[in-house]
């Protein structure tokens, strides 16, 4: 039974609807601000409550952010703005911490810390938290739900990077692809056609980029993707240089682009090929690096560790997944479209898809220690998460490749084999041999230019037919350009059934089908992977695992809830209480009593008792003064040493109810 390849827009029309609806889920499912910068602390902290107003608010960031003038806002409690909105660089060797000025005489109540930066690998940040001057209250402040990056802005900016990295494959593995694999491919429309397409559909994504920069990183409207004051602000960031740079580029890729599809496809002087195609190499292979640099130079590649040894890697790396994707994309559009593709041609691109291969996973394994650096960040961050989608994709992808290069083998028939001869110089005779020698064996009788000349051209020339009609007097030229058409038509059917025929040629097909499905949905992982906070970060500012209880951690406060019921009149309520800073040495603490509803409840008495179990000390007793209505407080509480600690709180309501409440928490 014969096997015959899938049609080309059926099988491309399943291939873009999968890569459609996968790219949609990941996005979807990524968070809308990847944090690639991580807030560790502040001063006032989260929650605290003091005494006095404080000068100034500082935040403390796990990495460089680029700071303006609004980054950081502190808001009254009825939403006016109380800094004077002049940022201070606190900055101290590897100590990355901001802060703004308050204004004098502030009033008591909850203040809002709200604030909105962007990471040193170009992606947006935001957050908020409350502190208190004197005692909480109610506020006013309504923050966004919306966090930077994220909305339609932040879908369509990802849609563009995404788009982007396709383009950058397509362009670059395309242009590898006919250089090294198959130099008549040059000359082949639609592998021009695929190239000149990847070369337009990263500009555009590019152009799109610079574009939302704004709004992505600022207000998120996409309106503001045109106010050409946000715009000269994004020129002179450094994601608004990398794309700038991408930009310039692009234009001297134009100009490979032209070279490689007119000059070097034309030219027939097997020399003066060979050093063109040198040329271009050595141009094409600058260009490739320095578009790929415009990443590396933007992104996670240039903060964090290392970064002078993690960007050749990062170029490096993106340069070996445009070979191997780009001109596997090429070969698929090759494969349904050319005439024919020189098994040749499919052998080279094996070899070079292998090297590629290897140059992923070494650098591969480096970017994966660097971003992730521990085994519990791999199994425990989304970013460890996502790499270990992608590592099983590439596993796949690497087992589908070698199918394909199994049928590929099958094409050399031996009686094909014989039949071709075995050419693999790089000048004419050599192409000439590529050409015939594309695993469909010649008919018996037929002419070998003729064969040649359509397996280059992919159609038969309807001049050659018009001077065939041209000795026979009785057909007008209008009938000899259609005799011709005609003509070229039922050659192409032909070779179309012949190749359709060829049981190897089809399972080729459809096995590199496969492979480049399978390249969508891992461009598309990447995607994500890199606007994804990556686990060393994350584990860095705690946010990789949630602590079992209140647990205290560095610069915070131990902040618990203690719900009680002395069964009186008045008699239930909430105990919040808060240890601040929650480690040893003194501590300051304070005690907040609630009724249900939320309102303050005034009690005769509240006592505290610390116990360390373990080392069996305590119970340390506490006595908080009263400051106002439930409202307790304590300074200078001593925590002697680390552990495990059980806090016990004692709540008379009455003269005769009382009840005591306890809870373990973490300190030290």
């Amino acid at each position: 039974m014969t096997t015959t390849a899938p049609r080309l827009g059926t099988a491309l029309a399943r291939l873009l609807i999968l890569a459609a609806a996968l790219l949609g889920a990941l996005l979807a499912g990524a968070a809308p601000a990847s944090a690639h910068a991580a807030l560790t602390g502040s001063d006032p902290k989260d929650g605290a409550v003091v005494a006095s107003a404080p000068k100034e608010v500082n935040l403390t960031f796990s990495e460089q952010v680029a700071m303006s003038a609004d980054s950081i806002r502190v808001l009254d409690p009825a939403g006016r703005r109380a800094d004077t909105g002049e940022i201070r660089d606190l900055c101290s060797g590897s100590v990355v911490r901001y802060g703004v000025g308050l204004r004098a005489g502030l009033p008591d109540g909850t203040y809002t810390v709200a604030w909105q930066t962007v990471s040193a690998d170009s992606h947006p940040i935001s957050g908020a938290f409350t502190f208190s001057i004197g005692a909480p209250s109610t506020t006013s402040v309504a923050l966004p739900d919306r966090s930077a990056g994220g909305g339609l802005v932040g879908t369509l900016y990802g849609i563009a990077r995404y788009v982007s990295y396709a383009g950058f494959a397509i362009l670059v593995g395309g242009g590898a692809f006919v250089l090294a694999c198959w130099p008549r491919g040059a000359s082949v429309r639609p592998v021009q056609q695929t190239v000149v397409r990847g070369w337009l559909t990263l500009t555009g994504a590019t152009l799109v980029m610079l574009l939302l920069r704004n709004p992505y990183t600022g207000s998120g409207e996409l309106s503001d993707a045109f106010d050409l004051a946000g715009l000269k602000a994004v020129l002179e960031t450094k994601t608004g240089a990398a794309l700038t740079s991408r930009l310039l580029l692009l234009g001297a890729a134009a100009l490979f682009v032209a070279v490689l599809f007119g000059a070097y496809a034309r030219r027939t002087d097997p020399k003066e090929k060979k050093d063109l195609a040198f040329g271009l190499g050595i141009g094409g292979t600058v260009v490739a690096a320095g578009i790929a640099g415009t990443w590396a130079l933007a992104e996670h590649a240039s903060t964090g560790i290392q970064p002078g040894v993690a960007m050749p890697v990062d170029i490096l790396h993106l340069l070996a997944v445009a070979a191997w994707l780009g001109g596997l994309t090429v070969l698929l559009v090759s494969l349904y479209r050319a005439p024919s593709v020189p098994r040749t041609a499919v052998e080279r691109f094996s070899k070079v898809a292998f090297g590629s291969v290897a140059v992923l996973v070494a650098t591969g394994i480096y970017q994966s220690w660097r971003q992730v650096g521990s085994w519990s960040a791999l199994t425990g961050t989304r970013y460890g998460q996502l790499l270990l989608v992608k590592i099983g994709l590439m596993c796949v992808l690497v087992g589908i490749a070698w199918i394909s290069r199994r049928w590929t083998r099958r094409l050399a028939d031996p009686t094909t084999a014989e039949a071709e001869p075995e050419t693999e110089g790089s000048g004419e005779a050599g192409e000439a041999g590529e050409a015939e020698g594309a695993g469909e064996p010649r008919k018996p009788g037929k002419d070998g230019e003729a064969e040649e000349a359509e397996e280059a051209e992919g159609e038969a020339a309807p001049e050659e037919a018009v001077e065939e009609t041209a000795d026979a007097p009785a057909v007008a030229p209008e009938r000899a350009a259609q005799l011709a058409r005609q003509q070229a038509a039922v050659a192409t059917a032909r070779r179309k059934r012949e190749r359709d025929a060829d049981p190897e040629r089809a399972g080729l097909r459809r096995s590199v089908l496969t492979e480049a499905a399978v390249a969508v949905v891992l461009l598309a992982v990447t995607t994500v992977l890199t606007s994804t906070e990556p686990g060393r970060t994350e584990e860095e500012a705690g946010q990789g695992t949630a602590a079992a209880g209140p647990a205290a951690v560095p610069d915070r406060p131990v902040d618990i809830r203690l719900p009680f019921d002395t069964g009186g009149v008045e008699g239930k309520g909430v105990v919040r209480l808060s240890l601040d800073p929650g480690r040893t040495g003194a501590n300051a603490l304070h005690i907040f009593v609630e009724r249900p509803n939320g309102k303050p409840l005034d009690v005769p008495e509240i006592k505290v008792a610390l116990t360390l179990e373990a080392k069996d000390v305590g119970p340390l007793p506490v006595a908080p003064d009263r400051i106002q209505t439930g409202h307790w407080s304590a300074s200078g509480v001593q925590i002697p040493m680390p552990g495990e600690w059980r806090i016990q709180v004692t709540v008379r309501t009455s003269e005769i109810d009382q009840t005591t409440i306890d809870k373990n928490v973490k300190i030290g």
